[in-house]
């Protein structure tokens, strides 16, 4: 129960290799993907976490080798916390930077297309934030955390539902290819 089959010393590296391992793989998954748990994603944690379990554990099961991985993963979650806080630079890589998806009612489709954003995702946002057409946005924004935040121009008049542009009559099929 207590004992441990392998120095603890393995049992620390090998969890810190695993975090750095899934932390990359997160980050390279994208922001949308952190951002929006859907049952895909859940099952894919949880498949992850079975998967990596033992090349953490080296297939001890005691109490001491769980409580070591466990204070080596949430310290490490808590450097990396505290470097991020310290160095913007740092922040940038581990947790990227705020992409721009519109700007003064141009959408940007290739960004959306590099961040795996969806119409109507984007849509979704703006309807949201009460804007009912794209030129209405001055800036709609995907963050760190995979949401969009969405500023709205000044002084914009409210436009019926059914006017050219409105985000009511968005086609639920689109091709990512052509002009947003």
């Amino acid at each position: 129960m207590w004992n441990l089959s392998a120095p603890w010393w393995e049992f620390v590296l090998r969890g810190l290799i695993v975090y750095g391992s899934l932390l990359v793989l997160l980050r390279l998954s994208g922001k949308r993907q952190i951002g929006q748990l859907t049952s895909l994603d859940l099952v894919l944690l949880l498949v992850l976490s079975n998967a990596v379990q033992n090349s953490m554990n080296a297939g001890d099961n005691s109490v001491t080798a769980g409580l070591i991985l466990a204070v080596t993963l949430v310290g490490a979650n808590l450097v990396l916390a505290w470097l991020s806080w310290r160095s913007r630079r740092f922040e940038s890589v581990v947790e990227g930077r705020p992409q721009i998806l519109i700007h003064d009612g141009m959408v940007f489709g290739d960004v959306m297309k590099r961040a795996f954003v969806t119409r109507d995702d984007l849509h979704k946002a703006l309807r949201h934030a009460g804007c009912e057409r794209v030129a209405d946005v001055h800036f709609a924004i995907l963050e760190n955390d995979g949401t969009i935040s969405v500023l709205v121009k000044k002084d914009v008049p409210s436009a019926p539902p059914n006017a050219p542009g409105s985000l009511w009559r968005a086609p639920i099929n689109y091709d990512m290819d052509a002009p947003v």
